[in-house]
């Protein structure tokens, strides 16, 4: 308990001395690290104070550099866009004409086709593939690889017009950025440390993100100018093409449609002096036939005069076969009424085998007969399909200009 209540130890004087002496040299320390921070944070201040007005001066002369640039580019833009613009609008013109040329198209092939399927309707041997249906299909593929060609081009004119339009989109849309851009850096450049609405954006001093170098920034509204005079172009070259595949359609058309009308004209005298050939023919076989009848008649009365002999000579021999025993003799009468049924069996076949081969050439006269009048009657229909039907359809065929 004693040991508890102990005083503290004391310190010696010495000690006391030495602690005091380090008081003062900790704090004249301190003072002396303080007055050399005041020093260098009033250096500091100026020097920031400086490089902070030098900054804002530089920046301010971006921003204004910026802006020129971009007005530049703007004026770039605009005049591109001017132009693309006014390209599409001759180009629909001649998408235009490409569609009515396309359209016209249309009847003459389709009266083309009419030909070749009334020609198809031709009977016989003159449903042959002649000069006309030759011209006719030649005339058909004309008018097909005319409108395909059309087609293609109309096809190409309107990705060309969808190009023209893609690249006046781009423009439209760069410009509409340079627009904000010019504008928000209008706004920069009024901004100074006494605006009002200035404001901190810790989160805008990022550089994470969409940004993009200036170099990249030029390639970009190049590449979009370029664009708008790449399609321009292929647009200016496209319309010359069409100029010369209208002109050069047109004079095929017309070309193919006077040669197919050629064909007709000498078909029709060619398939008149066949069917005037043929009726003389016609003459001919009915007088040959009144010969031939009058030849069957004979014949068929001389089988019919021979059938009382065979039957007497036939009877005959049936007769004899019922002789008796060795009566039923091979004698001379025998054999003489055998070489009888033999002879006048084989006349009488030769009779029918003439009769058959007249029958015959009556069929082959009446057959004859029945051709010439078909074939006539042919002669008659084709000239019906190509003089009157083909003939007179195409006379509504014209070929226009576009």
């Amino acid at each position: 308990m004693a040991r508890l209540l102990q005083a503290p130890p004391k310190f010696l004087p010495s000690e006391w001395d030495i602690a005091n002496k380090m008081q003062r040299a900790s704090t004249e320390s301190q003072k002396s690290r303080s007055e050399r921070v005041i020093a260098e944070s009033q250096r500091l201040l100026d020097e920031i104070e400086k490089t902070t007005q030098k900054t804002h001066s530089d920046v301010n002369k971006k921003i204004e550099q910026r802006r020129e640039e971009i007005k530049f580019w703007k004026q770039e833009l605009d005049n591109k866009l001017e132009q693309t613009v006014h390209e599409t609008e001759v180009l629909l013109t001649f998408k235009t004409r490409l569609e009515k040329s396309l359209e016209s198209c249309k009847e003459p092939l389709i009266i083309a086709q009419k030909c070749l399927l009334n020609r198809q309707k031709r009977a016989g041997i003159d449903l042959v593939h002649d000069e006309v249906e030759q011209e006719l299909v030649k005339e058909a593929e004309v008018l097909q690889g005319v409108i395909a060609l059309l087609g293609r081009t109309l096809e190409q004119t309107n990705e060309q017009i969808r190009l023209n339009r893609s690249a006046k989109y781009n423009l439209e849309m760069d410009l509409k950025d340079k627009f904000t851009a010019l504008m928000i850096d209008d706004y920069c450049a009024s901004l100074t440390n006494n605006t009002p609405d200035s404001r901190y954006a810790d989160s805008a001093v990022k550089t994470e993100g969409n940004f993009v170098s200036p170099e990249d920034w030029i390639d970009f509204s190049n590449l979009n100018v370029e664009k708008a005079d790449k399609q321009r172009n292929n647009s200016l070259a496209l319309r010359a093409l069409i100029d010369g595949i209208l002109s050069q359609t047109a004079n095929d058309m017309r070309k193919q449609r006077e040669v197919v009308d050629v064909a007709f004209r000498n078909q029709v005298k060619e398939v008149k002096d066949a069917k005037h050939k043929l009726e003389t023919l016609l003459a001919m076989v009915m007088d040959e036939t009144a010969s031939q009848e009058k030849n069957i008649a004979a014949l068929k009365k001389a089988i019919a005069d021979k059938e009382g002999p065979v039957k007497v000579a036939q009877t005959r021999l049936e007769a004899r076969n019922h002789r008796p025993n060795v009566e039923l003799c091979y004698d001379t009468a025998q054999y003489r009424l055998m070489s009888e049924v033999q002879e006048i069996t084989k006349n009488i076949q030769r009779l029918k085998d003439m009769l058959a081969q007249a029958e015959a050439e009556l069929k082959g006269l009446s057959r004859r007969q029945l051709s010439l009048e078909e074939e006539i009657q042919v002669k008659e229909n084709t000239l019906y399909i190509d003089e009157v039907l083909c003939m007179q359809m195409r006379e509504s065929v014209y070929i226009n200009n576009f």
